[in-house]
């Protein structure tokens, strides 16, 4: 794929994902959202990435789905410009399935890629994130943000409601308490109060904000062994929805027991003993363990 509102390149096993409509504070589109997917598939298929940055292109990070189609917005069926080809959702009798492919949030299929990338993900947030601009953060694993930074759950400011699965992930990071309050008033608040509240972890001057998020990638790749990572992951994601310690057990038993018989363990213990830096042999798209993934993938419907 061919990419026209994102920049996707590779230094040093980070690869740095960079939204790109800076002329339009780098909106999101339906074609952004079919490139990030895109983008993300080719990240878990390159063993050569080790970690993932996400940042935009001029002085905002994203600010939010893009408004020039104006009433019509968030009305999908009087949208000429829908990018996907699934169809009508209207049945015979004029109501609506609400199973169908076209109902399907773009935010929340980008949200869900995310989800289930077998990379570290970090956000690095240079300007104004609202909408689906902060909202397709919050599957990302660390969030640093620059102090000009702003952001806004601004949805029911527009009439619509929270997406891109955000009533999931939101309560998750900053408490049910902060997400309404967030959520229920709309409106943008400054950097410090989203570090404050949870959202960030820390935040940078503007240029020092993406050497931050690099140092922080190049001490992953450096020091930790790819097939681990992307299992840690998964397996911290996914136990946020467990109802019981036992579901983690299994999972990191299964885990402790084949990654232990590994050749990254025995590089991993080795190179401690000997001290010099680890070579791990292992790859993520060769070497996942065979018990992965352990849960059944879940469709829309």
């Amino acid at each position: 794929m061919t990419y026209k509102t994102i920049k996707y390149e590779v230094a040093e096993n980070i690869l740095t994902i960079t939204l790109n409509r800076p002329d339009k504070l780098n909106a999101f589109t339906g074609e952004m959202m079919f490139e990030l997917i895109d983008a993300f598939d080719k990240a878990d298929a390159d063993d050569n990435v080790g970690a993932v940055i996400v940042t935009g292109e001029g002085r905002a990070f994203c600010a939010g789905a893009d408004l020039s189609a104006g009433a019509k917005t968030f009305d999908y069926e009087k949208r000429e410009d829908r990018p996907d080809k699934a169809g009508d959702p209207r049945r015979a009798d004029g109501s609506i399935d609400y199973s169908h492919e076209a109902v399907r949030d773009g935010g929340g299929r980008v949200s869900l890629r995310i989800f289930e990338c077998l990379k570290p993900v970090i956000a690095a947030v240079n300007g104004p994130a609202v909408g689906v601009g902060v909202t397709m953060q919050l599957p990302m694993d660390i969030r640093l943000a620059s102090e000009d930074a702003k952001f806004g759950f601004v949805f029911n400011r527009r009439g619509i409601n929270p997406e891109a699965c955000s009533s999931w992930f939101l309560p998750r990071l900053v408490g049910i308490s902060q997400a309404l309050e967030w959520t229920y008033t709309g409106r943008v608040f400054p950097a410090q109060e989203a570090l404050e509240g949870g959202l960030v972890k820390k935040l940078y001057k503007a240029d020092e904000l993406l050497p931050a998020a690099r140092a922080l990638a190049r001490e992953i790749i450096d020091n930790t062994a790819p097939v681990s990572n992307a299992l840690t992951r998964q397996m911290m994601w996914r136990m946020l929805g467990a109802d019981h310690p036992m579901e983690a057990h299994k999972v990191d038993s299964r885990a402790i027991y084949s990654r232990g018989a590994s050749a990254d363990a025995k590089e991993g213990v080795m190179s401690f003993l000997e001290k010099r830096p680890a070579e791990y042999p292992c790859t993520v798209s060769k070497d996942m363990p065979d018990f992965f993934p352990w849960w059944d993938e879940r469709k829309y419907s």
